[in-house]
C-alpha cells in the first residue's frame, strides 16, 4: 500500500511539473532571437497583461525539437530572426492560423501571411556597404553588382545565407530565372575573395581593404556602433539602400509563429498582439536598430539618421515561392565555391 501511494505521489509530482508551463497565466516561447533583445519585450507584456513568459533561446535547433516533441510540446510560440525561419516552421506543418484580428489592424498585408501562419514583427533592409575612403556614397540597383566597374571589389556571406537567399528570391520575382543566373554569375566574378564570415565581418574586409562594396544588413550599422571595437568598422563605411529609382530595396523580417499545438493558445494570441502594438515595436526599434512593420511607429534616431528609403512593396510570400529557386541558381553557378 505504502509503495501505491509513493508512486501516485511521484505521479502526481511529475503531472504537476509538466502541467506547470500550461498554467493559464504563462506563454511558452522558443526564440531564435537574442535574449538581451527579446527579454526586455516580454517583460513589458507581463506587466501590462500579467501573463508571465517562459523562453528557450536558441540559434539553431529549435524546429527540430518541435518535430520531436511533436504533440508533447510546451511551446506556444516561435520568434524568429529571419523569414526564412517563418516559411519552414509552416512547411513543416509546425504552426496554426492565428485570429486575423489579432494583428491585422497593426500590420500590412505585406508582411502577413495569407493563411494567417505568421506574422513579420520587425524589418531590416539588405543594404550595400560602401567604402568612404574608395567608393563614396553609391546610387545603385542590386543588378549593378554584377557590372565591371565592381571587379574584384565585392565581399558577402555564403549564398545559401537566408539573407542572401531572400535577395536573390526578390530578384527571380522581379527579373525572371535567367536573369538572375547571369547576374549571380557577374556578382561571383567580382568577388574580392570566397564567401564567409557574417555580414559584420565584410564590413571589417571593407575597413582592412580587401573589398570596397559589401552586402549586409542594416542593423548591423547600428550594432556596430554600439560596439567600441567595431566602431572603426562601421565609421569606414557609407549604407546604401538599392533600387530606389524604380522597384525600391529588399526588406527582410524578422517574425512570430503561434505553434500547432499550442498548449496556452488563448495567452500566446495575446502575446502575438502585443508585439505588433507601438509600445513593442518602439523597443524593437531602441534595442536592435531594426525598422518597425507598424507603420506610424518611427525607427529609433540613429536608424533615422541613414535617411528615409523607398521598400519593394512586393508581398513577402510572393518572394518566398522563389527561394528554391534562388538555393538552386546558387548551387548551379557554384556562388560559394
Amino acid at each position: 500500500m505504502q509503495k501505491r501511494l509513493l508512486s501516485c505521489l511521484v505521479a502526481c509530482i511529475l503531472f504537476g511539473t509538466s502541467m506547470a508551463s500550461t498554467h493559464a497565466d504563462t506563454v511558452n516561447v522558443y526564440s531564435f532571437r537574442q535574449p538581451f533583445l527579446i527579454e526586455p519585450i516580454l517583460n513589458a507584456f507581463t506587466e501590462e497583461t500579467g501573463i508571465k513568459t517562459k523562453v528557450v533561446f536558441a540559434k539553431k535547433g529549435l524546429i527540430q525539437r518541435l518535430q520531436r516533441e511533436g504533440k508533447l510540446s510546451p511551446a506556444d510560440i516561435v520568434l524568429t530572426s529571419n523569414f526564412a525561419k517563418l516559411l519552414e516552421l509552416k512547411s513543416q506543418g509546425l504552426t496554426q492560423a492565428m485570429s486575423p484580428s489579432l494583428v491585422e489592424a497593426n500590420i500590412p498585408s505585406q508582411f502577413r501571411d495569407g493563411q494567417h501562419h505568421w506574422v513579420a514583427l520587425t524589418k531590416r533592409v539588405r543594404s550595400v556597404y560602401s567604402s568612404k575612403e574608395r567608393q563614396g556614397k553609391l546610387n545603385l540597383r542590386y543588378e549593378d553588382l554584377a557590372s565591371e566597374a565592381f571587379r574584384g571589389k565585392i565581399c558577402t556571406r555564403s549564398g545559401k545565407h537566408p539573407y542572401n537567399l531572400g535577395l536573390i528570391a526578390s530578384l527571380i520575382t522581379h527579373n525572371g530565372e535567367a536573369a538572375t543566373k547571369t547576374w549571380l554569375e557577374g556578382v561571383k566574378a567580382n568577388l574580392a575573395r570566397k564567401p564567409q564570415g557574417n555580414d559584420r565581418a565584410q564590413v571589417k574586409a571593407i575597413k582592412e581593404g580587401l573589398c570596397d562594396v559589401s552586402l549586409g544588413n542594416s542593423y548591423y550599422l547600428g550594432k556596430m556602433l554600439q560596439d567600441e571595437n567595431q566602431i572603426p568598422w562601421a565609421n569606414a563605411v557609407h549604407i546604401n539602400f538599392p533600387n530606389q529609382a524604380d522597384r525600391g530595396a529588399h526588406i527582410n523580417v524578422s517574425g512570430a509563429v503561434l505553434t500547432k499545438y499550442a498548449p496556452n493558445k488563448a495567452q500566446a494570441e495575446k502575446l502575438i498582439a502585443f508585439l505588433t502594438t507601438e509600445k513593442a515595436q518602439s523597443l524593437y526599434a531602441e534595442l536592435n536598430m531594426e525598422y518597425p512593420v507598424k507603420p506610424d511607429v518611427k525607427p529609433s534616431k540613429l536608424v533615422s539618421s541613414w535617411g528615409e528609403f523607398k521598400a519593394d512593396d512586393v508581398r513577402l510570400d510572393e518572394i518566398a515561392s522563389n527561394i528554391p529557386a534562388a538555393l538552386k541558381l546558387v548551387d548551379q553557378v557554384k556562388f560559394d565555391l
